[in-house]
């Protein structure tokens, strides 16, 4: 596997963040501690939950993060910062703590995906970057991932690269996808930079470039005869495209004792289309031969072919999944939750807003899941502040903190604490995760949701709770803030 290339993305930032970390540097805040939260409102699509992804690449940021000579010099000549700020510039590194968690791991609103705690300047400058990723391949693994279940146990293959915003996000784009579920990509370089296993075989143009639809397929056969996937519908699938497939690979196939190939339908009545091909292939003999299908795919598109009784194998989705189409934000923020004065004591701070759904969560907080012993399901999850401790080994009563009264107690559960610590201190005390064990890790934590939560649509609500004494903290500093 090729190793990436570590870029410095140190200058990918808000310009606010520059004037703000100039204007901490100035007041006397540039060593002073603050915690900052990474979060989101709602899940896309409606969904009951999302995938969180993109840490990786946050950890190839930290790493790599510095100001160049040419970086200063631009600063410089914008002639808003002061030569002091410059020079500290110069030796930037991040010196901080981040926590968070796992690739992979099913996430709900408002919860913590990633914590900064780092110097004023420090936290400020990361924001952006942070954000990019955490949304981006976030976004795209949560889209693969209902895709994926869609397909009820099909292979779903990522075709989208040539309709993704720009290269990057084409590349990282199926990283996310593959951790979402996804059995394979497209995109060549995605599998030479991360693993992502890389497929295809032919398009249109290699069926019109002979003079025949026959002597295409024939061809292909002869030149990949142990991955012969042929394209039908380049003129008439039911008439020409799958009997001169059956034909090549009777021609071809068949005399190497070889029965595993494949046909791909891009157009048409992708049910009515793929029922009748199965029917022609199967009374030819080749019962083992996989149809797959592509154009324009979601997983509703998906749900409704199976539903209808297609016949089909494998489905290459494009677009609607490498850009997230239906709804293509995921809409992190990145919000400061506390402060320490200079004994070193946690402040918490709160965002207020008309917009309930805007307020913030204060404090440096710890994030759990509990799990039933006996079903090994999600329960809920629950925020505590960073001094708290949960005991599992007995009853515990919860309350939503939007609706006071309702109270549900938990019992027979295991908690398991969801971040984890990345850096600390500036140095990556992470042991970084395979592709594929990343994949697999969230396979079996989708699979710990009921499947009441895995609705497409209407969802049932995962709870995510506040302790008492985080929820009263933040209704304390609402309080003073009115």
């Amino acid at each position: 596997m090729k190793t990436e290339e570590k870029l410095n993305m140190t200058m990918l930032c808000d310009f606010y963040e520059l004037t703000m970390g100039n204007g901490y540097f100035k007041n006397g805040y540039k060593d002073r501690i603050t915690y900052f939260d990474v979060f989101f409102r709602s899940v896309p699509d409606k969904g009951g939950f999302a995938i969180v992804a993109g840490l990786e690449q946050l950890i190839d940021y930290i790493e790599n993060l510095h100001f160049t000579k040419e970086d200063i010099e631009y600063l410089r000549g914008r002639k808003l910062f002061d030569e002091d700020f410059l020079t500290y510039l110069e030796n930037f590194r991040f010196t901080g703590d981040i926590y968070a968690i796992p690739e992979g791991t099913p996430v709900f609103p408002r919860e913590p995906l990633v914590t900064v705690r780092a110097p004023a300047i420090e936290a400020q400058l990361i924001e952006t970057f942070t954000l990019l990723t955490i949304n981006h391949q976030s976004l795209i693994a949560t889209k693969a991932n209902r895709i994926v279940r869609a397909a009820r146990g099909r292979t779903v293959l990522e075709f989208g690269s040539r309709r993704a915003q720009g290269a990057d996000a084409a590349i990282v784009g199926a990283r996310a996808a593959y951790i979402g579920g996804c059995h394979g990509t497209a995109c060549t370089i995605s599998d030479e930079m991360y693993g992502v296993p890389a497929g295809g075989t032919m398009a249109h143009a290699w069926v019109q470039m002979f003079d025949s639809e026959y002597e295409a397929f024939k061809t292909y056969c002869e030149i990949y005869p142990t991955n012969a996937t042929l394209l039908v519908d380049t003129y008439n699938t039911l008439k020409s495209g799958v009997p001169n497939a059956i034909r090549a690979f009777n021609e071809v196939l068949k005399p190497l004792g070889i029965t595993k190939c494949g046909i791909r339908l891009d157009s048409g009545d992708m049910t009515y289309l793929s029922r009748q091909a199965r029917k022609m292939l199967d009374d030819a003999g080749w019962t083992d031969c996989k149809i797959s299908v592509s154009n324009s795919l979601d997983e509703y598109l998906i749900q409704d072919l199976l539903i209808q009784g297609a016949e089909i194998d494998m489905f290459g989705v494009g677009e609607r999944m490498i850009t997230a189409r239906s709804e293509p934000v995921f809409g992190s923020v990145y919000k400061l939750a506390a402060v320490e004065d200079e004994e070193g004591n946690i402040i918490p701070k709160i965002k207020v807003s008309e917009n309930v759904g805007k307020i913030t969560v204060p404090h440096f907080k710890k994030l759990y899941r509990f799990y039933g012993r006996d079903t090994g399901k999600a329960i809920a999850d629950y925020m505590t502040v960073y001094d708290e401790q949960v005991d599992d080994t007995g009853d515990m009563e919860l309350f939503d903190p939007e609706a006071t009264w309702k109270t549900k107690t938990v019992y027979n559960f295991t908690a398991r604490e969801l971040q984890v610590p990345i850096f600390l201190g500036g140095k990556c005390v992470y042991e970084r995760p395979s592709l594929e064990q990343i994949r697999e890790y969230c396979r079996q934590q989708v699979d710990t949701l009921w499947d009441e939560v895995k609705r497409f649509d209407y969802p049932h609500k995962y709870y995510v709770d506040l302790s008492r004494k985080l929820w009263q903290i933040q209704q304390d500093l609402l309080r003073a803030k009115r």
